[in-house]
């Protein structure tokens, strides 16, 4: 059964499903279980955010809802649409077979068969297994509007369908929100919420990641993967790797039989890493092989 009476038993159920964190990471999320405070992750794209919801609702065995926020989202394809071409088909029918009492229709049409339930109202609903956790990603893609209304939703864990009437959820989902900072999030909504800056993880934290995301690769070469990782973060780039492109590196490193890290395999595997040309074009040449030296010689005993 899993334990998260404790922030060691949050801990250890993270780390049952692939996911190391450290113990302020570890502590607010076992108070967002304990209080039912949702959660607010900031941090830098690929460090892992996402990645938290995913363990928690593997290791809690619950579903997990995801709200993947764009520029544009609006409250009423967050929560509900009807489907216009399923209500079509029932109005043809019924005048083909003679034509309906109007209020009946209008009953029909407006009734759960034709209810498309966008994730906030599928949050709002039971679940056997437990409230759901909904993430909602990247929120600092929307605007102002919708962050107002999310305000609302949150507060009161209910939406409301004018045909319907108000929906309130049995037991209030676990949510977790996050942001890649791109735009500031506005205050009252942060408030609502327990917070955490996710941050990039320091080189022993990272080695304990790789190996439990890619057990398979030799030691040597994911401390040669690690230390290089960590030395390009500290290089003027337009985006900085993330754990996610750690991992994706090692995997494909892997896939070529690589042994240890060269100039060459570097330059041929650039494209995991390093996502804008401008930051792949810096590291051609000697650049790269000045970091590499650099990652080795951190890893020399002193």
């Amino acid at each position: 059964m899993t334990d998260i009476s404790s922030i060691d038993g949050v801990q250890k159920m993270l780390s049952d499903q692939g996911y190391i964190c450290g113990r302020a990471l570890g502590t607010v999320v076992f108070l967002s279980l304990k209080l039912g405070r949702p959660l607010f992750l900031e941090g830098e794209a690929g460090v892992g955010k996402t990645e938290i919801a995913k363990a928690l609702a593997a290791g809690l065995n619950r579903r997990l809802i995801r709200l993947q926020c764009y520029e544009g989202l609006d409250a009423s394809s967050a929560v509900y649409e009807w489907n216009f071409p399923a209500q079509m088909v029932a109005i043809r029918t019924a005048e083909a077979a003679g034509g309906a009492d109007s209020a009946d229709l209008n009953t029909q049409l407006f009734s759960d068969d034709f209810l498309i339930e966008r994730p906030l109202l599928q949050a709002m609903r039971p679940d056997e297994n437990g409230a759901p956790i909904l993430l909602i990603d990247e929120l600092d893609r929307t605007d102002a509007p919708f962050e107002a209304f999310l305000l609302e939703a949150l507060s009161d864990f209910q939406v409301t369908i004018p045909e319907l009437g108000t929906i309130t959820a049995p037991e209030p989902p676990i949510v977790i929100l996050t942001s890649n900072r791109t735009r500031e999030v506005h205050d009252a909504l942060k408030r609502r919420c327990l917070y955490h800056w996710v941050d990039y993880p320091d080189f022993d934290r990272e080695m304990e990641i790789l190996t439990a995301r890619v057990p398979e690769a030799a030691e040597n070469l994911s401390r040669e993967v690690v230390a290089f990782v960590q030395h390009l973060r500290t290089e003027d780039l337009f985006k900085k790797p993330g754990v996610a492109e750690t991992i994706d590196w090692a995997k494909c490193l892997l896939a070529l039989d690589v042994i240890t890290l060269s100039p060459a395999v570097i330059a041929d595997t650039l494209g995991a890493i390093l996502k804008y040309q401008d930051d792949i074009a810096k590291l051609h040449g000697s650049e790269a092989k000045r970091i590499l030296d650099q990652a080795k010689a951190s890893l020399e005993p002193a």
